[in-house]
C-alpha cells in the first residue's frame, strides 16, 4: 500500500490530541469573566428596576382612566368628577411646534457652519463653547430670560413665549447634534463631488446633508422629546390656562404644567387625571425616542 505526502500528513495530524473547546472555570481567565459579566448583568437589573417601577405605576394609575373624553374634554373644577385634559395636549404640541420652527433651522445651520464650512476659528469655536454651556444650562433659567425678554414686553403669558422658551431649550441639542453627523460624513465624498466640479454649496446641499440626514433627524427628534417634557420655562412663559387655546398671545394649558398642578390637589379626579396626562406624556416622549433611532439607525 502506498501512501502519498498529503495521506501522511493527513494521518500525523490525525494522530495528535484534539484540544477540547468546552469552557473550563478552572482556568482564572474563564472564571473571572464568568464573575465580570454576571455583575454587569447584575447592575443592568438594578438599574432598570427604577424605570420599570415608574411605568408600572405610570400604567396602573393612569391607565385606568384612558378613554376618549380625556381627549376632548377640558380640565374639570375641584370637587367636579370626569373632564379631560384635551387642552394641555394640543397646548403641547403647539408650543412644542413653535420651538421646533425656531430651533430646527437655525440648529442645522448652525451644525452646518461649524461641522462642513467653517471647522475651525474663533467664531466656530465660541459658538460650539456657547452650545455646549446651554446644554447643561437651568432650564428654569431659560423661562426667566423669555419671561424678562417677551412676557413683560408682550404684557402677557402665551403659547408664543413658551414656544420661544422651548426652542431655546432644543437648540443646543439640534445645533450640536448636526454638527457632529456633518462631521461624520467621509471626506471622500466631499472630494468627490468637489473633483466632478461642484462648488462648496452644492456640495453642502447634494452630499453632506443627504448623508447626515439621519444623524440630524436624531438630534431632531430628542430636542422634541426633551421640550414635551419641560415644565419649569412654561411656568414663567405660558402659564397655565383651563379653556381651550384660541390665540397664540393668551396663557396656554399644557400636559407638563396640568400634572404639576394637579398633583397638589386635595381631589381624588384630579390626582387620577395626574396619572392619566403623566402616562400621555411618557408616550409622547417615548414615540419621539423611537423615531429618534429609527432615524439613526437608517443608512442613506
Amino acid at each position: 500500500m502506498t501512501f502519498t505526502t498529503a495521506n501522511m500528513q493527513q494521518a500525523a495530524v490525525g494522530a495528535r490530541p484534539v484540544p477540547s473547546m468546552r469552557r473550563s472555570f478552572a482556568e482564572p481567565r474563564n472564571l473571572r469573566s464568568f464573575i465580570l459579566t454576571v455583575f454587569v448583568w447584575f447592575l443592568a437589573v438594578v438599574a432598570a428596576v427604577p424605570l420599570f417601577s415608574v411605568l408600572y405605576m405610570l400604567i396602573s394609575q393612569g391607565g385606568a382612566r384612558l378613554s376618549l373624553d380625556l381627549f376632548t374634554e377640558l380640565p374639570p373644577a375641584g370637587f367636579m368628577p370626569g373632564g379631560g385634559f384635551g387642552n394641555a395636549i394640543i397646548g403641547t404640541l403647539v408650543m412644542v411646534g413653535i420651538g421646533s420652527a425656531i430651533s430646527i433651522p437655525l440648529g442645522i445651520l448652525g451644525g452646518t457652519y461649524l461641522g462642513a464650512i467653517a471647522p475651525t476659528g474663533k467664531l466656530t469655536e465660541t459658538v460650539r463653547f456657547v452650545a455646549k454651556v446651554l446644554t447643561g444650562f437651568p432650564s428654569i433659567l431659560v423661562g426667566v430670560f423669555v419671561f424678562g425678554a417677551i412676557v413683560q414686553a408682550m404684557g402677557t403669558f402665551s403659547a408664543l413665549a413658551g414656544g420661544v422658551a422651548l426652542a431655546i431649550g432644543m437648540l443646543p441639542t439640534v445645533l450640536l447634534t448636526s454638527e457632529q453627523a456633518i462631521r461624520m460624513v467621509p471626506q471622500r465624498m466631499k472630494d468627490a463631488a468637489t473633483g466632478i466640479g461642484c462648488t462648496s454649496t452644492q456640495t453642502v446641499l447634494k452630499v453632506v446633508l443627504p448623508t447626515a440626514l439621519p444623524g440630524i433627524m436624531t438630534g431632531i427628534m430628542l430636542g422634541i422629546a426633551s421640550a414635551a417634557g419641560e415644565s419649569a420655562p412654561l411656568l414663567f412663559t405660558a402659564l397655565f390656562s383651563s379653556f381651550w387655546l384660541e390665540s397664540l398671545v393668551e396663557p396656554t394649558a399644557s400636559l407638563s404644567i396640568l400634572i404639576y398642578n394637579f398633583s397638589g390637589m386635595p381631589f381624588p379626579n384630579q390626582i387620577q387625571l395626574a396619572w392619566s396626562a403623566s402616562l400621555v406624556l411618557v408616550l409622547i416622549v417615548l414615540v419621539f425616542n423611537i423615531l429618534s433611532r429609527l432615524f439613526g439607525s437608517r443608512k442613506v
